[in-house]
């Protein structure tokens, strides 16, 4: 169960870590763009990256945790594993959103550089990111019962 939880937050790290240097860039290569269009665009690279980056590595941690001995692939498992990791990133992403969104807007309205807002608001919605998402896998028992 340890395993399983280091393993979900080693890919969120990851996927954070490549996100967070793409949308740097973006944000500093948009800093003559307002403050809003700027928040908004790196915001959206900043989902493409880290769900791209997280689903593979996800997969690639798991892709043997659900297959039959027949070769086949145990769906209402991963049915039932998916409705709770979805559950759990969904309300954290909520939250994050929110809280990345507001951090950069107001770091660029006090003439931060662009890709420092960036950084520093991803950074924080972060942290709370693993926090909200750690407490919600806890609470749904995604990784209980042999998950």
């Amino acid at each position: 169960m340890l395993q399983e939880y280091l393993r979900l937050n080693k890919n969120i790290l990851i996927a954070f870590a490549a996100s967070i240097t793409i949308s740097a860039v973006i944000a500093q290569l948009l800093a003559e763009q307002a403050a809003y269009l700027n928040t908004t665009y790196t915001t959206i690279v900043d989902y493409v990256i880290y769900f791209s980056v997280f689903s593979g590595l996800f997969y690639l941690d798991n892709r043997k945790k659900y297959r039959l001995e027949s070769g086949g692939i145990d769906s209402a498992k991963l049915k039932h594993d998916l409705k709770k990791l979805i559950t759990s990133l969904g309300i954290a992403e909520i939250v994050y959103t929110a809280v990345r969104w507001i951090l950069q807007y107001y770091f660029l309205t006090i003439n931060y550089d662009p890709y420092l807002a960036s950084i520093v608001s991803q950074g924080l919605s972060t942290i709370i990111y693993m926090l909200v998402v750690n407490f919600i896998v806890k609470i749904t028992r995604l990784y209980k019962d042999g998950n």
